[in-house]
């Protein structure tokens, strides 16, 4: 009889024991499908982002309103200095704990594979991995080709999970809402209420703004944090566009305003993730923009394949899974495209059994013509 009961406990160990190694593989597998945050900040030049505030340009009246405040805001007798009062975030943060990537002042280059050097096809290249060949002048087309936020919808551990929230409401065409059934809010679309108080204020003040192509970036952020409360999705398209539209008008210290609204609510962003359980050490940021701008006073504002510097771009990166590296100062070449191929090794990667971005593992070339990415059963295949 003693040795019936030894015996049953025995078993009713084990059955513990199995029990315990289920719930533990669980929360394993649960962690081994990051989450990933994509977030741009539309024509956004690297010479801000590594030397802050242009003096020239910022003390120019025909592109600023007050040059006097605006230097109060953004001046400084060094580029360190001037960086670190616009961009905050970038420096005190992303520069001790992430990588950034693309001062070309050490010989770091981040350009864009494609030949056009404007929104579309930058997102387009960003998204896919892949340059386009044909031009699409930023019209309401939709892209014949699948994203990886499409693929990742359609990848178990993701479906149902993948969001975008965009100022610019030519991105759903690239995204190919209906096709990859990612939901996108983008423009001065309506977020959807469901009784959601926030929701409701939200499109109470989009309905009472005229309605352009590109939403106020304050409202998409809002909108983007609110379903992320309520929803948790694991991957997020965040695209930000009001700095292309004040370069484009010629306004510097507006341009400069929305790039250091863009840093304070990504600040804002990386906050609520590193306080929120679900997304906690478990989330990555890749943050970059579609295309340069000129890089001569005269043509800052401006951008295409005939400006000189508007393929010149920049990279920023925060995670868990990315090297701490800081300013990258070596000199080597990264392109847009990379973007698709580094949120592909993310959502496959199990517990990782080193970081995925250390110096030596990135591609130092590439061009438009060199490269193809087709996809094949939801994976991208080189």
């Amino acid at each position: 009889m003693g040795g019936v009961i030894l015996k049953n406990h025995r078993v009713k160990n084990l059955l513990i024991f199995a029990c315990l190694l289920f719930v533990l593989t669980a929360s394993a597998q649960q962690q081994r499908s990051p989450n990933v945050f994509i977030i741009t900040i539309d024509g956004f030049r690297w010479q801000e982002v590594f030397g802050g505030a242009d003096p020239q340009l910022l003390s120019n009246p025909h592109l600023v309103a007050d040059t006097n405040a605006c230097q109060q805001f953004f001046g400084g007798a060094s580029p360190e200095i001037r960086r670190n009062k616009l961009l905050p975030f970038f420096w005190q943060v992303i520069a001790r704990q992430g990588q950034l990537s693309g001062n070309r002042n050490y010989q770091n280059k981040v350009n864009v594979a494609n030949f056009y050097k404007i929104s579309y096809p930058g997102y387009q290249e960003m998204l896919t991995g892949a340059p386009p060949s044909r031009l699409n002048p930023n019209w309401a087309v939709k892209s014949r080709r699948p994203t990886v936020l499409e693929i990742a919808n359609h990848r178990q551990a993701y479906a149902g999970k993948v969001v975008a929230f965009c100022s610019w409401n030519i991105l759903p065409y690239i995204l190919r809402e209906k096709e990859s059934m990612i939901p996108v809010n983008a423009g001065y679309e309506k977020v959807q209420e469901e009784n959601d108080p926030m929701g409701i204020l939200i499109n109470q003040v989009q309905s009472s703004l005229p309605i352009e192509h590109t939403r106020n970036d304050l409202l998409t952020y809002v909108a983007a944090k609110n379903y992320l409360q309520q929803h948790h999705p694991k991957v997020l398209f965040l695209g930000m566009g009001e700095t292309d539209e004040y370069a484009h008008r010629g306004n510097y210290d507006q341009y400069l305003m929305k790039a250091h609204q863009f840093d304070q609510l990504l600040g804002d962003l990386w906050y609520y993730v590193q306080s929120d359980p679900f997304y906690r050490n478990n989330t990555t940021f890749i943050i970059t923009t579609d295309h340069g701008r000129g890089s001569s006073p005269k043509k800052w504002g401006t951008h295409g394949f005939w400006v000189k510097g508007s393929g010149e771009i920049w990279n920023a990166m925060l995670g868990p899974d990315i090297d701490p590296l800081g300013e990258l100062q070596h000199s080597q070449t990264t392109w847009l495209k990379e973007v698709a191929t580094l949120v592909t090794k993310l959502i496959n990667t199990d517990i990782p059994q080193q970081k995925i971005l250390s110096a030596d593992s990135r591609q130092k070339n590439g061009s438009a013509e060199d490269e193809t990415l087709s996809v094949s059963g939801g994976q991208l295949n080189r």
